[in-house]
């Protein structure tokens, strides 16, 4: 087994991927430890998620998320959260303006929603998710809107489809919706 460590991992995170690939790391983790943040601008935090970033696996967006990042292209409500476990970035998810449609009417999205591969299946993105949905009715939104080309999984966290949408690459996305509650 030869998992190199590069300039951009620290050694923590180079034993983690060598425990991960040698099947040492187990994929249950004490929930208590799993906290969600809101980012901001200019800290150790947005540093962090920027690392994150540079090396998670979502390759088709990752240019975008780290320019987004990069320039702080998050205005008024505008913002990223990130799921950590024990001091480690697991996972984000960003809540939007604007997204990938030419919809300038519908808002807000929730967007860039990405987990870890070694913690998926603990419905961290569900967690996300509900954070984001929290902070939106804090700020007087009453629904948030996913796109994605997936069924079923949204479904299970209260979102209902709304209609088919057309991206800026003119591909076809699913538009789902949901009614935020007291």
């Amino acid at each position: 087994m030869w998992i190199e460590r590069t300039n951009k991992n620290t050694v923590d995170e180079t034993v983690r991927k060598a425990e991960q690939h040698a099947g040492l790391m187990k994929n249950d983790f004490d929930r208590n430890t799993l906290e969600i943040r809101k980012v901001d601008r200019d800290t150790d935090l947005a540093d962090d998620l920027i690392h994150f970033v540079e090396n998670f696996s979502w390759e088709d967006v990752k240019e975008h998320t780290l320019w987004m990042l990069r320039t702080w292209v998050f205005t008024d409500w505008e913002t990223v959260f990130v799921a950590r476990i024990s001091g480690h970035i697991i996972g984000m998810a960003s809540i939007m303006k604007e997204d990938y449609y030419p919809l300038p009417e519908i808002y807000p999205w929730i967007s860039s929603v990405f987990v870890t591969e070694e913690y998926r299946g603990h419905r961290i993105s569900e967690k996300l998710i509900d954070f984001a949905n929290v902070y939106a009715k804090e700020k007087g939104f009453d629904k948030t809107y996913i796109p994605s080309e997936h069924i079923g999984l949204y479904e299970k966290y209260g979102y209902h489809y709304l209609k088919d949408i057309v991206n800026y690459g003119n591909g076809t996305d699913r538009l789902y919706v949901k009614e935020l509650r007291l």
